[in-house]
Formats: structure tokens, C-alpha cells, sequence
């Protein structure tokens, strides 16, 4: 019998009030409520694309502006996933997927490796998509990868349209998530490195 593969963390700070949850053998369904309206788009690309249940209730200080929201559902969205997915014994670990939209395309490679690291080369070709700072993409990234300990690489390899480019992005790193954490039936119990550890 396999074990159940999910987790729920909550994280409150002075900032932020934020609820996770997280089932990494799920359907693709989600329940989106940061209060940021693309964001929750963006990160409803994870869930679809990774075909894991991602919920997500997220109270933030948005009078100021959206980063520590990003951020923050960042940091406890990886700690929920590096809970979820346990010893790591049996997964494939590496993983890269490349996903285009129209005339944007992106790539993503990513290991399970227990150290986190963010390889980030993306120039969007504007600042903003409608109120969202296009910074605030690497932030996410940057706070998910520091608690969830994965090395990341995401590359946009071309894009003329920002919210292309940023959705190809959230869909191929869903992908590459998804094929990382799955479950080698020649691995079953092993794990996945030579170091005896991840």
C-alpha cells in the first residue's frame, strides 16, 4: 500500500496569514484565494499541470503591494511539498519539461536534491501584466525552492507576450514537478542518490 503523499502547513506572520495544502498524487484540482488574481492563475497551472490538489487561502498585507503574498505562499507551499513528499525514497528526482504557448516557450529542469539552488533566466518583455509585478515571479520561485530544498533552472528560451511567457513557465515547472516525485517501479524503497540520502 502506498502512503498517502500530502500535507497541510499554515504560516502566519505580521504580513501574511497563509493556509496550504497539498496532495501530490491528486487530480489537478485546486482552491486558489491569495487575493491576486493572476497568481492564483499562475498557480492553478502548477496544480493542473503537476496533477496535484494545491488549495491555498492566503490573507496578505496587498494594501502595500502583492511581494510578501508571492513570497510567502512561496515558502509554505515548499514547505508543504518537502513534507508531503516525505524520504524521497522510490521518486525519480530529476526531471525537465518544455512547455510552449503561442510564441513562448520555456523550459525547466529540475532535482529533488535536498539544496536548494534557483538557476532564474527569464527577461520579461514588460513590467507588469496587468497588476502583477513580473518580479514577483522569481520570488515565488525563490521562496518555494529555499523550503522545498530542489534545484530549479527555469529558462524562457523566447516570448514576445509577458503573460506567455510567465504561463509557460508555471505550466512547464507543474510538468517537470509532477515527473520528479513520481514513483519508479524499479526504485520502490531505494533512494534515489549515492549519498544514501537526499
Amino acid at each position: 500500500m502506498i502512503a498517502m503523499r500530502n500535507a497541510e502547513v499554515s504560516r502566519n506572520t505580521l504580513e501574511t496569514k497563509i493556509a496550504v495544502a497539498i496532495n501530490l498524487d491528486g487530480t489537478g484540482v485546486s482552491r486558489l484565494n491569495s487575493g491576486v488574481g493572476f497568481f492564483d492563475h499562475m498557480l492553478d497551472q502548477i496544480a493542473r499541470h503537476g496533477m496535484m490538489d494545491i488549495n491555498v487561502e492566503c490573507q496578505g498585507d496587498l494594501h502595500i503591494d502583492a511581494h510578501h503574498t508571492v513570497e510567502d505562499v512561496g515558502i509554505a507551499l515548499g514547505q508543504a511539498f518537502s513534507k508531503a513528499l516525505g524520504d524521497k525514497k522510490g521518486i525519480r528526482r530529476y526531471a525537465h519539461a518544455y512547455v510552449p504557448l503561442d510564441e513562448a516557450l520555456s523550459r525547466v529542469v529540475l532535482d529533488i536534491s535536498g539544496r536548494p539552488g534557483l538557476e532564474f533566466d527569464v527577461e520579461f518583455t514588460r513590467a507588469r501584466i496587468g497588476e502583477f509585478d513580473v518580479d514577483l515571479v522569481r520570488e515565488f520561485f525563490q521562496g518555494f525552492v529555499n523550503h522545498a530544498a530542489i534545484t530549479l533552472h527555469i529558462d524562457n528560451l523566447r516570448g514576445k507576450n509577458a503573460h506567455h511567457q510567465a504561463e509557460t513557465i508555471f505550466k512547464a515547472f507543474g510538468r517537470a514537478l509532477r515527473a520528479a516525485v513520481e514513483l519508479d517501479p524499479r526504485m520502490v524503497g531505494i533512494m534515489p542518490s549515492t549519498k544514501g540520502s537526499l
